[in-house]
C-alpha cells in the first residue's frame, strides 16, 4: 500500500510532538516531509529562559536531534521556510524555490514575538524573545553592553530579565499594568513576585507606556508617554505573541487571529490542518505547551483512523522559571459576583495561597512561594470535583489529613505531568512493563518531564513508591539534580551562608530547582545540622511517615507506635492502648521489635484522634533520628545483672530523642554480658559489665547485619552519654544523608573514629555543638499534648 504524503509547515514543540504522536500510532502510515524555518533540529523553547539564566546549554534543550529525522525517514527541509501553499493542486512552495506535493498538510507554524509599531522599534538592539537566534543575540549584547530593558512584566518578560541579570546587566522591567503577570496572578501575588525579584537586583517602572525608543542607528534609550525617558542599550519585547498566519491566509484558509479549525484540528479545507500557537478553536487561541500538546493527540488519532474524542479546548496553568521564585496559577483568577476565594498568607515563610470557588468547584488557583500542591489543586480543577468534602481554610486538605495527598493515595488518573498530559497510572505502567528505574528514562518513555521540567520531584516519588530502593542512584552528586557531592554541597552551604534548602538549590545551580525525593531531604537534614535553631525546615521533604507521625504500611494503613522509654511502661499507658485499640476495632496490637506497643492497621482519618486520646508521645519509628533504646531490666530485677541498664537506656533516650541525624540511630543497654538486647548489633550499644560500661559502635541489623566494634570500656554513667553524644554528633557532620553508622564507620576509618571518640577534649567539642541541635529540637507532638484543642493543632500541623 502506498504511504499518502503528509507535510508539515513547522518544526517547532507542537507540531513535532503530533508527528510523534502519529509515528506511534501507526510508523507505515505516511511518507513525512517537514519544513522548517530556524537553522536548528526540534528544540524545547520553553527552556530559552534557562540557557539565557546559565542554566542549560544550546545543545541541552534540542529534543529531537538530526538523528531522529533520518532514523524516522523524515524529510526534513531546514533554514528554508515555506511561503506558499496552493491548495487545489496541493502544493507547499519554499523560500529557496522547492516545490512539495501533499496529500495531507499540516500547519504548524507557531507564532512570532509581537513588536510595539512605535518609532525606533527597528533599530539595533531591539529583539524580541522567541528563538534560539534571539537567545544569542542576548548572550552576545551582555558581554558588550550594560543596560537593558525588558518591555513587558508578563511570564516571558521576566525569564528574559532574570536572564540577562545573570549576563551581569543592569536590567529595568517596565510593565503597563499596576501588577506584573496580572492575567496570571491576583494584586498580591503580583507583588510578592515584585517584591522578591528586587532584591535580586531586577528594577520596575510600573504603569508606563512606551511611545518610543531612543538612537540612530543603535537603542539609547526609551522615552514614556508621561515624558520621562531612561537609557537602554538592549531593549526586549515581552508583551506577548501573535499567530503566524500569513501563508495560510494567502492560501485562502479560514483565518482569525488564529488558522480556525474545528474540534479534529481540520482547517476549511478537508486536506489541511493546524495545530499549536497558530490554531484557532472555538474562537481561541493557545501560547501554552499543555494545550498544543492535547491537541496533537487528537489530531494524530484523526489522522490515523483511530475513534477519538473531539477537542473541547484546554485549561492552562502557569508556572514561572526564574531563581526564587515559585509560582502557580491556574484557571479563573479574576473573581466574579458568584466567585468567593479562599485566601492564605504566610508573612513568615513568604507563602501565598488563594482558591476561587464557584459553586463549590474550584475554578482558580493562585500559588506563591509553595508549589507544592499545585499539581493536586490542578487535577480538581479540571475534574470540576465539588469541594464541598474539603476543609477549606487547610487548603483543601480533608478531615484527618496531614498533607498534600501522599503517592500512594494519587489516584491513577491524576495528572502528574500537566505540559504532556501524562497521568500516575501512566508512569507507573512504564515502570512496571519496561523496567524503568530513574527519571530519565520515565522521561525518555512517557515524556513526563521532558518540556518544563516542574514535575520531576513527583515523578521520583512515584519511581521511589513502585520500586522501593530499586531506583537507579544518581552516577555523581547526592542525586540526578547536581553534581556536587555531600562533603562540597556542605562546605558551600556554611561558605556562603546558605540558609535555605531553595537558596542552596539556585545558587549551587542545581539542574532540577525544585528538588527531587533524594535532594530534598538530604538538604533539609543539612540544613539542620549546619543551623540548629536557625533553619526552618520545609516538612514537604520529610518522607510520608515523618510527616504522617506514623508508619504507612503495605495496605495504605497505618501503625501507631507511642513511646515507652526504655521499654518501660505502666498500667495507665496499657489501658489507653487497649481503649483505644477496642474502640477503634485495631486489627493488630503487636509488641515491637523497639520494646513498645504497635497499633496495626490505623486508617489516615484516625490517627488525630488515636493520638488524642492516647494522651502519649510518639514513639518516633519513623525518623532518622533516635529510634529507640532497648534494655533489659538490669540489676534490680536480673540476678546476672551488674548495672542498672535500664535507668541507663531512659537516660539516653531522654536525652537524645528527636535529634536528626543522617538514617534512624538505634541504642541497646545490656545489664550482663549476655547481651539479651543484642547491643553488639546496635548502632551505640552499651554491655553492662562488674567494672562499668564495655560501649560497641557501628552495629546495624537488617538485610546485611553488621556487628558493632569494642570502642572503650569506661566506668560512670556519665562517660557512657558524653561518648555517645559526641558520637552522635560526629556522626551528624560527616556522615552522608541516608548512610547508617556500619558504612559510616568503614568509610571514615574505626581507628580515626576511635581516636576522636576517646580524646576527651574533642568529646566536650562535640558535645557543646550537639548541645545547639538539642536546644533547637522540636518534639513534634508536644503542642498536641499539651492544648485542649488537638484536633486543631492537629491541622495546624499539616498545614
Amino acid at each position: 500500500m502506498k504511504k499518502e504524503r503528509l507535510v508539515m509547515i513547522g518544526n517547532g514543540m507542537a507540531g513535532v510532538r503530533t508527528i510523534e504522536e502519529i509515528l506511534e500510532r501507526d510508523l507505515n502510515r505516511y511518507e513525512i516531509t517537514i519544513i522548517g524555518e530556524e537553522a536548528y533540529p526540534n528544540y524545547n523553547r520553553i527552556m530559552l529562559s534557562n540557557v539565557l539564566q546559565n542554566k542549560m546549554t544550546t545543545e541541552e534543550i534540542i529534543t529531537n536531534p538530526y538523528a531522529w529525522y533520518e532514523e524516522n525517514q523524515i524529510d526534513l527541509i531546514n533554514h528554508d521556510p515555506a511561503l506558499t501553499v496552493d491548495v487545489t493542486a496541493k502544493q507547499v512552495g519554499t523560500q529557496s524555490g522547492k516545490c512539495i506535493h501533499y496529500d495531507k498538510l499540516l500547519m504548524a507554524t507557531g507564532s512570532r514575538a509581537f513588536i510595539l509599531p512605535i518609532e525606533g522599534s527597528q533599530l539595533e538592539g531591539v529583539i524580541g524573545f522567541r528563538t534560539i537566534d534571539d537567545t544569542n543575540t542576548m548572550l552576545e549584547t551582555a558581554k558588550n553592553y550594560q543596560k537593558a530593558t525588558v518591555i513587558g512584566g508578563g511570564l516571558l518578560g521576566l525569564e528574559a530579565a532574570r536572564g540577562l541579570l545573570d549576563q551581569g546587566m543592569d536590567v529595568t522591567v517596565v510593565h503597563l499594568a499596576e501588577w506584573l503577570m496580572e492575567t496570571q496572578l491576583d494584586k498580591r501575588a503580583g507583588e510578592l513576585l515584585k517584591a522578591d525579584l528586587e532584591k535580586q537586583g531586577m528594577k520596575f517602572l510600573m504603569e508606563k507606556a512606551t511611545q518610543s525608543i531612543l538612537g540612530e542607528k543603535r537603542v539609547t534609550g526609551l522615552r514614556f508617554s508621561d515624558g520621562e525617558e531612561i537609557e537602554a542599550d538592549l531593549v526586549v519585547m515581552a508583551i506577548g505573541i501573535r499567530p503566524e498566519v500569513s501563508v495560510a491566509k494567502n492560501a485562502g484558509l479560514q483565518v482569525n487571529r488564529g488558522i480556525v479549525v474545528n474540534d479534529f484540528m481540520q482547517a476549511s479545507d478537508p486536506a489541511v490542518f493546524a495545530v499549536g500557537e497558530c490554531a484557532e478553536h472555538n474562537g481561541r487561541v493557545y501560547g501554552l505547551v499543555a494545550p498544543l500538546y492535547e491537541q496533537g493527540k487528537i489530531l494524530a488519532d484523526h489522522l490515523c483512523d483511530i475513534e477519538t474524542a473531539p477537542y473541547q479546548g484546554s485549561t492552562m496553568f502557569t508556572q514561572l522559571k526564574v531563581s526564587g521564585c515559585d509560582l502557580f496559577s491556574a484557571g479563573s483568577i479574576q473573581g466574579g459576583e458568584d466567585i468567593k476565594a479562599v485566601e492564605v498568607f504566610d508573612s513568615l515563610h513568604n507563602c501565598y495561597k488563594k482558591l476561587f470557588i464557584e459553586n463549590d468547584t474550584l475554578v482558580g488557583i493562585v500559588l506563591y512561594g509553595d508549589t507544592a500542591e499545585g499539581n493536586r489543586f490542578y487535577n480538581l480543577l479540571k475534574k470540576k470535583e465539588a469541594v464541598t468534602d474539603f476543609t477549606l481554610i487547610s487548603m483543601l486538605h480533608k478531615a484527618g489529613e496531614t498533607e498534600a495527598t501522599s503517592i500512594a493515595d494519587m489516584p491513577d488518573d491524576e495528572t502528574v505531568c500537566g505540559c504532556n498530559g501524562v497521568t500516575k497510572g501512566n508512569i507507573v505502567s512504564a515502570i512496571q512493563e519496561k523496567g524503568l528505574s530513574s527519571i530519565a528514562e520515565v522521561t525518555a518513555h512517557t515524556k513526563a518531564g521532558g518540556s518544563c521540567g516542574k514535575c520531576k520531584p513527583i515523578i521520583g516519588d512515584i519511581l521511589e513508591y513502585t520500586l522501593g530502593d530499586k531506583v537507579a542512584s544518581a552516577p555523581t552528586g547526592i542525586c540526578g539534580c547536581t553534581t556536587l557531592s555531600r562533603d562540597q554541597i556542605i562546605t558551600l552551604i556554611g561558605a556562603k551562608k546558605l540558609k535555605t534548602a531553595k537558596e542552596v538549590r539556585h545558587v549551587l545551580e542545581f539542574t532540577n530547582l525544585e528538588g527531587c525525593s533524594k535532594c530534598r531531604p538530604a538538604l533539609n537534614y543539612y540544613l539542620t545540622m549546619l543551623w540548629p535553631g536557625e533553619y526552618v525546615e520545609d516538612p514537604s521533604s520529610r518522607f510520608v511517615n515523618e510527616r504522617m507521625h506514623a508508619n504507612i504500611q503495605k495496605d495504605g494503613t497505618y501503625s501507631v507506635i507511642p513511646r515507652m522509654e526504655g521499654g518501660k511502661t505502666d498500667p495507665q499507658q496499657l489501658i489507653k492502648i487497649a481503649k483505644a485499640a477496642e474502640k477503634y476495632d485495631i486489627p493488630l496490637v503487636k509488641l515491637t521489635g523497639g520494646q513498645r506497643i504497635g497499633l496495626f492497621g490505623v486508617k489516615k482519618e484516625q490517627l488525630p484522634q488515636i493520638w488524642e486520646e492516647l494522651d502519649m508521645r510518639s514513639g518516633y519509628a519513623y525518623g532518622k533520628t533516635l529510634r529507640t533504646v532497648k534494655t533489659c531490666v538490669g540489676q534490680q530485677y536480673c540476678r546476672f545483672g551488674t548495672q542498672d541498664s535500664l535507668g541507663l537506656g531512659i537516660k539516653l533516650e531522654r536525652k537524645f530523642e528527636f535529634v536528626d541525624t543522617p538514617h534512624k540511630f538505634k541504642i541497646g543497654v545490656s545489664g550482663c554480658p549476655r547481651s539479651c538486647v543484642e547491643s553488639g548489633v546496635k548502632d551505640f550499644g552499651v554491655i553492662c559489665v562488674e567494672n562499668g560500661f564495655q560501649i560497641y559502635i557501628g552495629g546495624n541489623g537488617g538485610t546485611e547485619v553488621k556487628q558493632g566494634q569494642l570502642l572503650t570500656t569506661v566506668e560512670t554513667e556519665a562517660e557512657v552519654i558524653e561518648i555517645c553524644g559526641a558520637m552522635m554528633q560526629y556522626y551528624r557532620e560527616t556522615g552522608i544523608y541516608g548512610e547508617r553508622t556500619a558504612p559510616w564507620l568503614e568509610r571514615m576509618g574505626f581507628e580515626k573514629v576511635q581516636t576522636v571518640l576517646t580524646d576527651q577534649a574533642l568529646c566536650a567539642d562535640l558535645n557543646k555543638e550537639l548541645e545547639k541541635a538539642l536546644a533547637g529540637r522540636k518534639e513534634p507532638w508536644q503542642a498536641i499534648l499539651e492544648s485542649d484543642d488537638r484536633q486543631k493543632l492537629y491541622e495546624v500541623e499539616r498545614v
